[in-house]
């Protein structure tokens, strides 16, 4: 009972910070989207499913480590506990593959971008990343995991890691590639129409310029998807061996590592979006007016 109390300690003292944040952020930018119409917009509205998605993960974060722990529960509490928690990470991640998606094909095929299905069905694309979540994370609910383990022992953590989480990991990973693959070839484009316009064969300050922008985007990408999405990738195989060789996962390893993996995937969207201006504009300017009546409350003062 003492470890048990001092292992939960742990799991609230490293989620409740990590939590915080990730809420604050999302909520700091849906107020930008929301306030400025400019945005209202259906990519918007998609990227708002997203960071709803996000804000509710960040509430289900300390959760997620109490899945490990060996508890007795009631089938109502064991929904709160389970099946919550990972709904709202599935949700997480098809909100995510949807995004990554729509803006994909915004750069892949630009000519058919407005006529997509998802822009053209909006409430049936929302419908898509939200309920086939929710069906499968409450069929261990409705017994199917028991079943399933009779025939193969882990079925349910199997399929999900394998053939949810893992592939839409792989598929983000692969349009963000391409997207840099198709940037690259027009920045070569660009180059060869500039040297036939300035008539020379060696690069330009210009030229270079660019090569050195699309280094560093290269490179602030990579580290980004790396940042965030391999501490997950080693969390989950962590899980996977202890699963195969049936260890308790108490352990303060297997805590810190799943903090540390859920909390920086959930931390791609807040990445998103406030590296986009026009979202966080409405906290910066309401960040600037306090400051602003700060310092006047304090000239105040000094010249009283």
């Amino acid at each position: 009972s003492g470890s048990f109390d001092t292992t939960e300690n742990l799991i609230y003292i490293i989620t409740v910070p990590l939590s915080t944040s990730i809420i604050l952020a999302n909520l700091v930018i849906i107020l930008g989207i929301s306030c400025n119409r400019q945005l209202h917009n259906t990519p918007n509205y998609f990227f708002l499913s997203l960071l709803v998605a996000d804000m509710c993960t960040g509430v289900a974060l300390p959760f997620i480590p109490l899945m490990g722990l060996n508890r007795e529960l009631s089938f109502s509490s064991c929904l709160v506990a389970h099946i919550f928690p990972n709904f709202l990470f599935l949700a997480f991640l098809s909100n995510l593959v949807m995004v990554h998606y729509e803006r994909y094909i915004c750069i892949v095929d630009p000519l058919h971008y407005n006529t997509l299905w998802m822009h053209r069905h909006f409430s049936l694309a929302l419908l898509i990343v939200w309920a086939p979540p929710l069906l499968f994370a409450s069929l261990p609910a409705f017994g199917w995991s028991n079943c399933a383990v009779k025939v193969f022992p882990n079925a349910f953590i199997y399929l999900e890691v394998y053939g949810l989480v893992l592939p839409a990991i792989l598929l983000i990973a692969g349009m963000i590639g391409r997207v840099l693959w198709i940037t690259r070839g027009q920045m070569k484009d660009i180059c060869r129409l500039h040297r036939a316009v300035e008539r020379g064969n060696q690069a330009s300050d210009q030229e270079q310029r660019l090569n050195l922008r699309y280094t560093r985007c290269l490179v602030a990408v990579s580290l980004t998807f790396l940042a965030c999405w391999v501490p997950y990738l080693i969390y989950m195989h962590v899980c996977i061996a202890f699963l195969i060789i049936d260890t308790k996962q108490n352990s303060i390893t297997h805590i810190v590592l799943s903090c540390i993996g859920i909390g920086s995937m959930a931390v791609v969207p807040m990445v998103l979006g406030l590296a986009n201006k026009q979202y966080t504009e409405p906290a910066f300017k309401l960040l600037q007016k306090l400051r602003d009546r700060w310092r006047a409350r304090g000239s105040d003062e000094t010249a009283i």
